[in-house]
């Protein structure tokens, strides 16, 4: 049996350790954003052509004005698909 003061527990304590969330542009020193390389920016975009959030990618505000403006340009130029079913 537990002694007295000891605390136990069924199943292990779970910690949830997130990992910090970085904008790859800073950290990589990208100054411009090239709307004619699809594949790069079909990383920002989910499985439905969509833009994914800042929230998700961790791309600060400059860079996903930046970012969203390349993936419009791309698409009006139809390297990118406004809408598609799997796309990944």
């Amino acid at each position: 049996m537990a002694e007295k003061g000891e605390i136990r527990y069924l199943t292990p304590v779970a910690v949830d350790v997130k990992k910090k969330k970085y904008c790859r542009f800073k950290k990589a020193g990208i100054k411009y954003i090239d709307y004619k390389d699809a594949e790069f920016l079909k990383r920002f975009l989910n499985e439905q052509g969509k833009i994914l959030p800042r929230r998700l990618t961790g791309t600060s505000l400059k860079y996903q004005r930046k970012v969203a403006e390349a993936v419009k340009r791309c698409r009006h130029l139809a390297l990118l698909p406004y809408v598609t079913d799997m796309m990944k």
